[in-house]
């Protein structure tokens, strides 16, 4: 159990003006234990790369409201009023990015890519000032990696080792995030002893991670609350 820290512990780990990778798709399969600690901290001008910035004080809508964040890299905010109303006020850069682009500049980063071509934005404001090439008589635009300081990601269950399995859509974007920062550190649901999650199920293999941390909300009705 060397990699079971607690909750707070997850600060020590996070500096003013670091890149954070949040997985999370709204809210499933979003870390909600370690965001909490980061809006009840004092850190500031993060950058957050995340699908979208949770829901109004939940999630990432939390960080927002607390004065953590500097930027938001992503998908889709409309889903977070407070984020689309601090972005009017000049109080949080947005860097919008289309979702499979998303996805594929993590997996880059993980993967030791510096970057991709893709037609996805061609002839978009999200394409201004980024490289532009013609192939097999198409136009395409450059996209570089994505990586992070510190990706915090969510885990159905986890083994004493820190391989992890997900729990259905809740896996979205977290085993790519895991792959593509300096430090991991994964919040679960439940740890078993090594050898207990039959090895085909793993999907991010222990290397990748860390530190894990058990997660204080539990699943009730498909929703995930804070126990009590």
């Amino acid at each position: 159990m060397k990699k079971l820290i607690k909750s707070s512990d997850t600060l020590d780990f996070i500096k003013d003006g670091d890149t954070l990778l949040v997985g999370g798709f709204g809210l499933s399969g979003t870390p909600l234990t370690l965001l909490d600690e980061i809006a009840d901290s004092n850190k500031k001008d993060l950058t957050v790369v995340s699908n979208n910035l949770g829901e109004a004080g939940r999630g990432l809508g939390k960080l927002l409201l607390a004065g953590n964040l500097k930027k938001a890299v992503g998908s889709y905010f409309t889903t977070n009023r407070d984020a689309v109303e601090a972005w009017n006020r000049g109080e949080l850069e947005i860097e919008l990015v289309p979702q499979g682009t998303l996805a594929e500049a993590i997996r880059c980063g993980g993967a030791g890519i510096g970057g991709f071509y893709t037609k996805t934005a061609v002839g978009t404001k999200i394409a201004d000032g980024k490289e532009e090439k013609v192939i097999d008589g198409e136009r395409y635009i450059f996209e570089k990696a994505i990586k992070g300081d510190v990706a915090i990601i969510k885990s159905l269950k986890a083994d004493t080792l820190g391989n992890l399995i997900y729990d259905h859509t809740g896996r979205n974007f977290n085993p790519l995030m895991a792959t593509a920062a300096k430090t991991v550190i994964a919040e679960v649901d439940e740890i078993v002893e090594a050898g207990e999650i039959d090895p085909h199920h793993v999907v991010t293999p222990h290397l990748f991670v860390d530190y894990l941390v058990e997660s204080k909300y539990v699943k009730k009705g498909g929703v995930y609350v804070e126990s009590v």
